[in-house]
């Protein structure tokens, strides 16, 4: 896998052409010529060098993505990575050349919630990057310049087109609150949950356990710092001081605040289908457990993200299984949904 980027242009110069990828409503889409889009006051023009699929953007293929989270035609991509080609008024000229990643949602930056960082609840709705605004399945992106955070300059960018779904693992290890030396688990063993292990080990856990449906994935969570795994049939303990689930399944959020001792800090990240079994409230009261949740990454997560990833804590390459061209959207929607144990992260390289 190659680190090198599209090299960036003068300030105010689009570059060339190339093609997107269009979802004209559920179910139809067409790959169709790009022209970019100049950057105006305050934005920046991205040429994008991988973007990730993930099981959100098959929900926007099929129809399944809840009314008001996605709006039709759309490009959608919302895991990317890229080298800034141009920038707009207002922007500093240094940005061009720079590798980058960028914010998904679109916040307000007035309401109260945006002045305290918590970004995701903004209150004037919800816009996102790749569900009701243009996306990275695209030769280019042009998005506000403040949603950008610049990367290492020997940064890997096909590495670095992963670091969205980190960013939100961020978020959740943030409010998880591990410190040095405490027991600490991961339910779940998709992307979500590797990178949850690589943060938690960050830390310095005394022990970090790694709760999985497969065995086969208790090779790359130890690599990635688990030092036991075990499968949810299997027996497991209830002595953790913090656990982040990851897993989205029905039982997943039970089988995490199981994990737990009394006073435990628990992180909800999953979001399972209708039905899911939930927790019981006479447990979290009588166990006096401590629950947050988790939807999309503040700037704080983000921040964090880059730094932990630019100090070599974070490897998200080895979560890569497929790197297809644009052309290939519908192999790689297929390839996402196929529950092939052999397909990790799939990109798309535009």
């Amino acid at each position: 896998m190659t680190a090198a980027g599209p090299h960036g242009t003068a300030a105010g110069s689009t570059g060339g052409t190339g093609s997107a990828v269009v979802v004209e409503a559920p179910g139809a889409h067409r790959l169709v010529p790009h022209e970019p889009r100049d950057p105006g006051p305050g934005e920046a023009l991205v040429a994008v060098h991988a973007v990730g699929i993930c099981g959100s953007d098959r929900e926007v293929y099929q129809g399944n993505r809840p009314q008001g989270y996605v709006r039709y035609p759309l490009t959608p991509g919302h895991e990317w990575s890229g080298t800034v080609a141009a920038v707009g008024a207002g922007v500093p000229r240094s940005l061009v050349g720079r590798k980058v990643v960028g914010e998904g949602f679109r916040n307000c930056q007035v309401c109260d919630r945006c002045h305290a960082g918590e970004t995701t609840l903004c209150t004037a709705g919800y816009e996102e990057t790749g569900f009701t605004e243009p996306g990275a399945m695209a030769a280019t992106l042009t998005l506000p310049a403040r949603l950008l955070h610049v990367l290492p300059e020997d940064a890997d960018l096909t590495a670095a087109a992963l670091l969205e779904p980190a960013a939100c693992v961020a978020a959740a290890a943030l409010k998880a609150g591990a410190r040095p030396g405490e027991r600490v688990a991961v339910v779940g063993t998709g992307t979500l949950g590797m990178f949850a292990a690589q943060f938690l080990r960050a830390g310095s856990p005394g022990e970090l356990l790694v709760v999985g449906t497969r065995r086969d994935r208790e090779s790359l969570s130890r690599e990635f710092g688990a030092t036991d795994f075990r499968t949810k049939d299997e027996a497991l303990p209830d002595d953790f001081d913090v656990v982040i689930e990851t897993a989205g399944s029905a039982d997943a959020a039970r089988t995490a605040a199981a994990l737990l001792r009394r006073g435990g800090r628990l992180v909800l990240t999953g979001i399972p289908a209708p039905g899911a079994e939930g927790l019981d409230p006479t447990d979290l009261v009588v166990r006096q457990l401590e629950v947050h949740t988790v939807f999309g990454a503040p700037p704080e997560a983000w921040a964090h993200t880059v730094r932990v990833f630019g100090a070599g804590l974070l490897d998200p390459l080895p979560l890569v299984s497929h790197e297809l061209p644009l052309e290939e959207f519908p192999r790689a929607i297929e390839l996402v949904g196929s529950g092939d144990p052999k397909v990790g992260k799939v990109l798309l390289r535009p």
